[in-house]
């Protein structure tokens, strides 16, 4: 099986494991971090509650006050069934924000019964990238006032929030690869409240632009199709970095861009090689409430003939010009 329709594959299996160990299980504690199985795990440091709030892919909550043992997982997500998204959409991917005061929840959710496209002989489902809100860091987030933030004949997921130099707030999504062949990174302006999107998308890169990622197709290595997971950072120096994801023949890994403008509009300039190992992907950054840097991430593992994603923490500093990756880090 060609590796990107194996990426498709491990993604929905990712995503029915997590549904069915949440929905199978009550609301537990103490659970070692090592122990959730969770795909692009983001997680939150709330001055405001003094814990850590964790998501992903699944859609679901694990709360923690020290990064080591944890409680959940717990339902936030209240959708619109009468939506584009239908009655149970596949949530993949998720991400929390705080922001003037409120909790917005950055996810692409999935209707497995629209399709929108049909490349190549392959059906497209209707998927997009899409924000809810909430007064409280552990929600319930619903929705907003607009049904739609993105075009409704684009596959986008990995949605993630920035505030660029011109103060106005953005989302940075990727144009998934499924129907272009060559998935992008792009941008849209938010409306101020972030219930909606102003105007038209912006291309910011290519994924063909990568010169470490690449794939074998029939025997020939070529360069990745694959854009996942943006997330902005800036260095120490005020330099503009993007983490993203791509492969390196069968194995998920981290790259890094910078712009060389210092804002969205880049240029991008493509890190030559990846930042983390192999079998290291999706990648995020977050300050623990002692002031340590770290990257959240998930790597892949096979239990007892499981596929299974689980959330891994890095050191990082970004003290000068760019980010470094430090040693693996176990609270």
């Amino acid at each position: 099986m060609h590796k990107t329709w194996i990426a498709l594959l491990l993604c929905t299996i990712a995503f029915s494991t997590q549904t069915a160990f949440a929905q199978g299980r009550i609301v537990r504690k103490n659970i070692p971090l090592d122990s959730i199985r969770l795909s692009d795990p983001f997680i939150l440091a709330d001055a405001k509650t003094k814990m850590y709030y964790m998501t992903g892919t699944g859609g679901r909550l694990w709360k923690s006050s020290d990064l080591k043992l944890w409680e959940g997982p717990f339902q936030i997500t209240r959708t619109d069934s009468n939506s584009w998204m239908g009655p149970k959409p596949e949530i993949w991917a998720a991400e929390i924000w705080q922001y003037k005061g409120k909790y917005y929840y950055f996810a692409t959710f999935t209707n497995k019964k629209v399709f929108i496209d049909t490349v190549r002989g392959i059906p497209i489902e209707r998927r997009a990238s899409h924000v809810l809100v909430s007064d409280k860091a552990d929600g319930p987030y619903v929705p907003m006032k607009d049904s739609t933030y993105l075009p409704a004949g684009k596959p986008t997921l990995d949605g993630t929030f920035w505030i660029d130099k011109d103060k106005k707030p953005y989302m940075v999504y990727c144009y998934e690869w499924l129907q272009n062949y060559d998935g992008t990174i792009e941008k849209i302006e938010l409306k101020r409240d972030l219930s909606g999107s102003v105007g038209e998308a912006k291309l910011l890169f290519r994924a063909s632009e990568s010169p470490w990622s690449h794939e074998l197709e029939d025997g020939k290595d070529r360069k990745s199709k694959v854009t996942d997971g943006p997330f902005l950072f800036r260095t120490s120096t005020g330099r503009l970095g993007m983490l993203w994801t791509s492969w390196i023949d069968e194995f998920y890994t981290q790259g890094v861009a910078y712009s060389q403008s210092g804002t969205l509009d880049g240029p991008w300039l493509q890190e030559k090689e990846p930042i983390t190992p192999l079998n290291y992907g999706h990648g995020m950054l977050f300050k623990t409430f002692s002031g340590k840097q770290l990257m959240s991430l998930h790597s892949h593992k096979n239990v007892n003939g499981h596929f299974v994603r689980i959330p891994k923490l890095f050191e990082v500093t970004l003290k000068g010009d760019k980010l470094v990756l430090g040693a693996p880090y176990t609270p």
